[in-house]
């Protein structure tokens, strides 16, 4: 299995590509999509589908994570994540690819071992689980944790682990 995994945000937007199963995951590209603050948020919402449209063609995936909606305090913060969110919907809907969402509490378990994981963990759990040279940004190695999450939650066994310790 190949999947895209996304860590939608309106100015840095992480994104993975992985291909394989929860025990031989290999990372074919990760990386954040980077938007500068001048630009306007509808310009950054189509560079964010734009960029996402060409990771799609490029690296052909079956399927699309993406992280859930997180709770946050400010209303304009959730309407702008929810804005980001709908344009990587888009551009996995457009090319008939199929979204499976995971709740940030969820990629961490599956990663760390513990919802309440702060970023660092996981970017450092993310580096050792794939072998990478270098620890990731924080939005690419939270993105590469929803890929990691979503082949664990499509392996039956590692599902069926997974929500046991979930309860």
């Amino acid at each position: 299995m190949r999947v895209l995994a996304i860590d939608p945000a309106v100015r840095n937007t992480g994104y993975a590509v992985l291909e394989g199963d929860p025990r031989t995951p290999m990372v074919l590209t990760f990386d954040v999509i980077s938007i500068p603050v001048r630009l306007p948020q509808s310009a950054a919402l189509s560079a964010i589908r734009t960029h996402l449209v060409n990771v799609i063609q490029k690296f052909q995936p079956d399927e699309v994570a993406v992280e859930g909606i997180i709770y946050v305090q400010s209303h304009q913060t959730a309407i702008s994540m929810g804005a980001a969110r709908a344009a990587a919907l888009i551009a996995a809907a457009d090319h008939g690819l199929r979204v499976y969402e995971y709740a940030p509490r969820k990629v961490k378990m599956a990663v760390v071992g513990k919802g309440t994981a702060d970023k660092s963990q996981v970017a450092f759990m993310v580096r050792i689980l794939l072998g990478l040279a270098a620890t990731p940004p924080p939005d690419a190695a939270d993105a590469l944790a929803i890929a990691l999450a979503h082949l664990q939650a499509a392996d039956p066994l590692k599902a069926k682990l997974l929500e046991r310790r979930l309860v």
